[in-house]
């Protein structure tokens, strides 16, 4: 053989070679295709957007495009969970059953009865009252007030007043403290009751001082004495009196209209419940002991019916 039929043998040998590389690479490229397809549809994002399409029309079958779902509001689904989880101090305190009233005297018999339509019709006849539900009955607006006779040191070297009045005595195993409180009750028109009361408890004290002054309420003697007014009405008193407790002394001076009441923020509270509007008041004694000022005031209003005439 020559060089040159060797050559050419070579080179069919070479295009025989590359025909075939070709035709294997053809026949191999579906193969691949189809797997890369199966490998594709097996992942989970395909899987999630077929599962997302499967559920679309599900949808659209429930609620039909001319009719709408009814709303919900989230405060509806919210509050049941709230109320569950709430502790007992956050419920807040039970709230308190009211008691129906059983008379136990002859007076609150008549009274829940209807005998006596008014509380003036009692004191006319001089009944003793011995159960405060007696003046809830008759006197259903009625006002209260606390005289705050207590006091502990502030901060600056003064005196922050209290309701109660602490006092202690000297036992062999400590001290032991008992709370005073004075109370004011009354219906700002001629009516009034002062109550004091003991206990070791702050808001037992102030409940038996109200009740107290229930028991004790008067009727206040009004009147026009002042010679500048002379209007006839009942804005002050009807004269000059004056009440003592203890080194206390107080005067009730007649004012004419216009003026007011004159005298401390405390002896204000007892003359407003009592009905008075215009008034001086000139006080002398040891007035810091607001217990016996508010006691003096107390028995000047009751020196008011002693003198002659109607109320």
């Amino acid at each position: 053989m020559t060089e040159k039929e060797a050559k050419e043998k070579a080179e069919e040998i070479e295009e025989e070679v590359e025909e075939a590389l070709t035709e294997d690479s053809a026949t191999a490229q579906p193969g691949k295709s189809q797997q890369k397809t199966e490998t594709a549809e097996s992942s989970p994002e395909v899987k999630q957007k077929a599962g997302s399409e499967d559920s679309a029309p599900a949808k659209s079958e429930e609620a039909p495009p001319g009719e709408k779902e009814p709303e919900v509001e989230a405060g509806d689904l919210e509050a049941p969970a709230k109320e569950e989880g709430l502790k007992d101090d956050e419920r807040g305190p039970p709230a308190e059953k009211e008691v129906e009233w059983i008379p136990k005297t002859k007076l609150g018999n008549d009274v829940l009865a209807g005998k006596y339509k008014s509380l003036d019709d009692i004191l006319e006849k001089g009944e003793l009252i011995l159960e405060p539900e007696i003046i809830d009955v008759l006197i259903p607006e009625l006002m209260q007030e606390v005289i705050y006779i207590g006091g502990s040191p502030g901060k600056g070297g003064g005196i922050r007043r209290t309701a109660t009045k602490m006092t202690a005595r000297m036992h062999k195993s400590g001290r032991r403290f008992k709370l005073a409180a004075l109370s004011v009750v009354g219906n700002g028109d001629g009516i009034v009751g002062i109550g004091r009361a003991i206990s070791s408890e702050h808001r037992t004290a102030l409940e038996k001082a109200t009740k107290n002054a229930k028991l004790g309420v008067i009727r206040v003697r009004r009147g026009c004495g002042s010679w500048e007014c002379g209007c006839g009405g009942s804005h002050s008193v009807p004269f000059r009196v004056s009440g003592r407790e203890g080194s206390v002394t107080v005067t009730l001076i007649p004012a004419p209209k216009g003026v007011g009441m004159v005298a401390s923020e405390e002896v204000k509270k007892i003359l407003k419940i009592a009905g008075i509007r215009d008034v001086w008041v000139k006080t002398s004694g040891k007035t810091e002991t607001r217990s016996n000022l508010t006691m003096a005031v107390f028995n000047a209003l009751k020196n008011l019916n002693s003198g002659k005439g109607d109320l």
